[in-house]
């Protein structure tokens, strides 16, 4: 009977915890939309991409997404977040004359869509297909990657328990 009496406390204390951990994230996350509103507002240019500290679990593609998503709540217009991925980290490198856009005589891959991600920025995780290095990806040969590429991490979870 103790131990059913502690098991419950348990359960009891971890939900609190992740009750206050989820509202603490909460409020991070608000006060960081707040600063790039404000930074935003200010001028200052943006460049999507991750200063997640190691052990993090980003994936590399998929949290570009949510960053995107996340800019325009901050209040960026949806080409403005684009931008963050393409034209912004072109100039700050002073490399727009090669990259940034898509223009006869520039190096680019692409993500081509299934709908304008300018009417609802989530439609970047609508993908068609890819051109990465002169190759053409399908939605299906991403999707064979993809399967490819998650069955390591399945065996290594396997192993772990």
């Amino acid at each position: 009977m103790e131990s059913k009496n502690l098991e419950a406390l348990h359960r009891r204390n971890h939900a609190g915890l992740r009750h206050r951990r989820s509202r603490n994230a909460q409020k991070v996350s608000r006060k960081e939309l707040e600063v790039v509103r404000l930074l935003h507002r200010k001028g200052v240019p943006f460049l999507a991409g991750t200063d997640t500290p190691p052990g993090v679990y980003v994936f590399p593609g998929f949290s570009l997404h949510e960053e995107l998503q996340r800019f325009v709540a901050a209040g960026l217009t949806p080409l403005e977040a684009l931008q963050t991925a393409t034209l912004n980290p072109a100039h700050f490198f002073g490399i727009e004359d090669r990259f940034g856009t898509v223009e006869t005589g520039k190096i680019a891959d692409l993500v081509l869509l299934k709908a304008n991600p300018l009417e609802d920025i989530a439609n970047t995780q609508k993908i068609a297909a890819v051109i990465l290095n002169g190759r053409y990806f399908s939605a299906k040969d991403l999707e064979k990657c993809l399967q490819e590429w998650k069955q390591p991490l399945r065996v290594q979870s396997a192993t772990e328990r």
